[in-house]
């Protein structure tokens, strides 16, 4: 017997009708590429995502057709995730921090028609331009001050595509299952690997990332104010494109400039409750306001993710800001597999146990399946000891990647080793590439690293494996000092002897003014790898 309910299919465009019908005067507000403030409302951005995809149509764009944005967090990317998906075409975001070589080769691996791009991203335009094969024109994501000098040709004017159309427009209903977006891995460990999100998979990850313990709930009848720092090309700005309009909430996107100061002047500004980044952001935010004495005001929430926040950003989050951080593991090719809720139970424990759970990469959300098998492919027990690869399956994960074959039996490897324990949630030992197996064990870099950033004199850390002649590989600690710090070798790692076994410390510690970073904001281990095994081969 088949059940009697409607058949609707879930669709993106729903979110924005949904925002519009129902909260259309909560504001959108946006740090503009020039450093202006652009204002407006949901009801406003569904029109004009509407005349967007009138202008797309216009241009031959049609259902399943690749439109690239190369932009940032801005009001004109927002509309794209909704005018492009909403007709059926897929969105692909593109991030500009990627090598050229790469950018070039994930547009051509994607056949985008059209790529959309804003003034910051206008010279990487320039330079990819005549290297892409299927590009068939360009959109100029300007204020309506007509189409910027030096712009790679064909080129149309977003604002001008958009005044030539009206918003008598009904959203075409389609296969749930079709393609909306498509956002490539970052490529650190080889070419980039497209991972497609459909319009179901999309609805599905958006309502899991906005249940009551996904991030610690929404507070009824509040005005909830969200800030994806995260860019939007980055997981589509870790969902909030879809959660905040889905749920009513206002939302502040900080446009190109992530300078700590910009950021807490809009923070403040706009009375932000909730906000999302990397751990390196937090850590510059804060150092920031530890030298100017700045508080938080509004800020209630800080999700973090990317990579596992040191236990000195937790503390100083939540012990001298009164700021809940929610914390979890996720990846592009699981959007919300982890909730960064503590587990039931916790909520009146000591300050510390609760830390401890929450330097955990948060528990395993609903919808999604996480294991963890050894290197020959046994499932490993969850006991919270146990420690092997971890791999993931479920409504909201990958099943593949774009042009290559579906994963071999039916989980995501996904590159992380961690350990699960008996209540759902999640410890991150380390990417898979980064473990230091050592004398036949494995060592954490990860750890190491947390307790290196436990230093007040330390800013940034880093442990990568060097060969050893006995034991395989050893740790090598680099580290970057806080401004005024003259911390020494011997004095951290005396820091790191209380706080792990003997045979864990690094083999050595080196100094460096700065760490070399991905194009997602996480320490580049592959460039310090190969960068300290070439010194190591000329100094013998």
């Amino acid at each position: 017997m088949r059940g009697l309910i409607m058949e609707t299919p879930l669709l993106i465009s729903g979110i924005i009708e949904h925002a519009a019908a129902t909260h259309g005067a909560t504001e959108i507000v946006s740090r503009t590429i020039d450093g202006g403030v652009h204002r407006y409302t949901y009801a406003d951005a569904r029109a004009r995502a509407k005349r967007l995809a009138k202008a797309l149509l216009a241009l031959g764009v049609r259902g399943g057709d690749r439109v690239g944005s190369l932009a940032w967090n801005t009001h004109h990317h927002f509309e794209l995730f909704y005018g492009v998906s909403g007709i059926g075409a897929v969105l692909h975001t593109i991030n500009p921090r990627l090598f050229e070589e790469q950018i070039a080769f994930i547009v051509n691996h994607a056949e985008d028609r059209w790529i959309c791009f804003d003034d910051a991203t206008l010279p990487v335009a320039q330079r990819i331009a005549p290297r892409l094969a299927t590009v068939e024109g360009w959109i100029y994501l300007g204020n309506g001050g007509g189409v910027a000098e030096g712009s790679p040709g064909p080129v149309l004017d977003y604002e001008t595509l958009l005044a030539a159309q009206d918003t008598a427009y009904d959203w075409p209903q389609f296969d749930e299952f079709q393609a909306s977006t498509i956002c490539y891995t970052s490529g650190t460990t080889g070419v980039p690997k497209g991972v497609v999100n459909s319009h179901r998979s999309t609805l599905l990850s958006a309502l899991i990332m906005s249940t009551a313990d996904m991030i610690g709930g929404y507070r009824s009848g509040a005005r909830e104010v969200v800030m994806p720092i995260a860019p939007l090309f980055h997981g589509n700005g870790w969902q909030m494109v879809y959660t905040a309009p889905m749920n009513g909430h206002k939302l502040v996107l900080p446009g190109r400039n992530f300078e700590p100061d910009r950021l807490y002047q809009l923070m403040a500004a706009e009375q932000v409750t909730l906000a999302a980044a990397v751990p390196t952001v937090w850590l510059s935010l804060l150092d920031y306001m530890d030298s100017k004495g700045l508080r938080f005001g509004s800020l209630r929430a800080a999700l973090v993710a990317g990579s596992k926040p040191p236990r000195a950003l937790v503390e100083a989050l939540e012990g001298r800001h009164g700021v809940d951080v929610a914390q979890c593991w996720g990846m592009t090719e699981a959007l919300g597999a982890a909730k960064a809720t503590l587990p039931p139970g916790l909520a009146d424990a000591p300050a510390a146990q609760k830390v401890e759970h929450k330097l955990r990469s948060g528990r395993i959300a609903f919808g999604t399946e996480l294991r963890i098998v050894d290197d020959e492919g046994k499932v490993l027990p969850r006991d919270g000891e146990a420690f092997g690869h971890l791999q993931a399956r479920g409504h909201i994960v990958a099943a593949g990647y774009l042009k290559q074959d579906k994963l071999p039996g039916g989980w995501l490897p996904t590159g992380d080793m961690a350990r699960i324990h008996a209540d759902g949630s999640l410890d991150i030992v380390d990417r898979s590439k980064d473990v230091i197996k050592s004398g036949g064990e494995w060592i954490s870099s990860v750890a190491i690293e947390g307790s290196a950033l436990d230093h007040p004199g330390i800013a940034q850390a880093a442990v990568i494996a060097i060969p050893h002649p006995r034991w395989q590989e050893r740790p090598l600690l680099v580290a970057v000092r806080r401004t005024g710090s003259d911390v020494t070798r011997e004095a951290l790692l005396e820091h790191l002897r209380a706080r792990m076994a003997s045979w864990w410390l690094p083999d050595d510690v080196v100094f460096v003014d700065a760490l070399p970073m991905t194009a997602t904001g996480k320490i580049n281990k592959v460039t310090l790898r190969a960068q300290f095994a070439e010194e190591r081969r000329k100094t013998g």
